[in-house]
């Protein structure tokens, strides 16, 4: 049986929203029918959002579409999902968002070679107006000069 490790859930936002500072790619803890769907390309990220509850890190707001051959047993589709990360990740990750004006975020999902969910995350801090702006305008001189060069 072949893996498709061609899934790849971005949050396209995101990059537009924040600074990202540091990454780190994350196990989820997932139901059967969770992975089944993720497989198919069911999944949006863009909403969503990491916080510390009790001990573990936990993803929140992400949607996961029902399985379709899902029976009885399908999950919820917006529910709290731990993410698997070392305790020293956690530890570093938990005193730097406790600080003002950081947010831990979800980049991307995708399944690993080994065939597991992967979700990678990132410390990030808000971008101001003005940062959005110049973001807006380097995309455009990035789109002008490839125009160039491809003539």
């Amino acid at each position: 049986m072949a893996l498709s490790s061609d899934i790849n859930i971005k949050n396209k936002k995101a990059y537009f929203e924040y600074h990202m500072l540091d990454t780190y790619v994350a196990g989820i803890h997932l139901l059967g029918t969770e992975i089944k769907s993720i497989r198919e390309g069911k999944a949006n990220i863009n909403d969503s959002f990491c916080s510390f509850l009790n001990d573990g890190l936990y993803i929140r707001n992400m949607h996961i579409a029902e399985y379709s051959h899902g029976s009885f047993y399908n999950h919820e589709a917006k529910r709290d999902r731990l993410l698997l990360l070392n305790k020293k990740e956690l530890k570093k990750l938990r005193t730097k968002s406790e600080e003002r004006g950081f947010t831990i975020i979800p980049l991307r999902i995708f399944i690993s070679t080994r065939g597991f969910a992967k979700v990678e995350i990132a410390l990030a801090q808000g971008k101001k107006d003005f940062d959005k702006r110049e973001t807006i305008k380097e995309r455009d001189t990035k789109r002008e000069l490839a125009r160039v060069m491809k003539r």
